[in-house]
């Protein structure tokens, strides 16, 4: 039978030397309850569903009427920039370079069309030179003269529609147009003279460099090839 404390008559234990005393207002440490277990040093509580650390954010939920981000399902089409589908031709068979490549019938057309541009006026001060010549051959000079100043003003013209626009009248009428394998954009008045006379690589060994687009995979002439161009359909 233990003994009482005689200063503590009902039997509460009072704090001892050094402690002190809570303040007035301030509700003393609560005890834990009969068979809890009090956490040890370091760690924390855990709340309901566990709180965050500190500097944490907590996961966002969906507020009320927002709907969560979608994957893309199946059959949805890939967003710009992304890689085109089956079918389709990397690069010079994109969107940037018209309908797609020309084929070879398109591009004797629409060379033939730009020839007689040039060559129907040229030949009409050729036969009027031969004409004039028999009576004057001075005024048949000077009419083969201004033959040949229209014949260059025409190419001339020809190089800076097809260098600004990519297109040559020719090349107007039957749907196609001229540009730069990297751009897909026209290639410019200078590139366009170069080109032009980079064709004398496809006049090279029987013509087979005309002929070349018929089987080549990109439908390019040899000079296409050392330009870097492409005919395309013009959309």
């Amino acid at each position: 039978m233990s003994v009482g404390n005689p200063y503590d008559p009902y039997g509460q234990q009072q704090p001892g030397y050094g402690q002190q005393q809570p303040g007035y207002g301030q509700q003393p440490p609560q005890q834990p309850g009969y068979g809890q277990q009090q956490p040890g040093y370091g760690q924390q509580q855990p709340g309901y569903g566990q709180q965050p650390g500190y500097g944490q954010q907590p996961p966002q939920q969906p507020g009320y009427g927002q709907q969560p981000a979608q994957q893309p399902g199946y059959g949805q089409q890939p967003a710009y920039g992304q890689q085109g589908g089956y079918g389709q031709q990397p690069g010079y068979g994109g969107g940037g370079y018209g309908g797609g490549l020309a084929d070879w019938p398109l591009r004797a057309g629409g060379l033939l069309i730009d020839g007689l541009i040039i060559g129907a006026p040229y030949f009409v001060f050729y036969i009027l030179a031969l004409v004039l010549g028999q009576n004057s051959a001075g005024l048949a000079a000077i009419v083969s003269l201004l033959g040949l100043v229209v014949l260059v003003g025409l190419w001339l013209w020809l190089r800076y529609q097809e260098g600004t626009t990519g297109q040559t009248p020719g090349k107007k009428v039957v749907g196609i147009r001229l540009v730069g394998e990297t751009t897909g954009q026209p290639i410019g008045i200078g590139m366009s003279v170069v080109r032009y006379l980079a064709h004398f690589l496809d006049s090279f060994a029987c013509y087979v460099g005309w002929l070349w687009p018929l089987w080549d995979e990109k439908k390019q002439t040899f000079a296409d090839k050392v330009c870097k161009t492409y005919v395309v359909r013009a959309q």
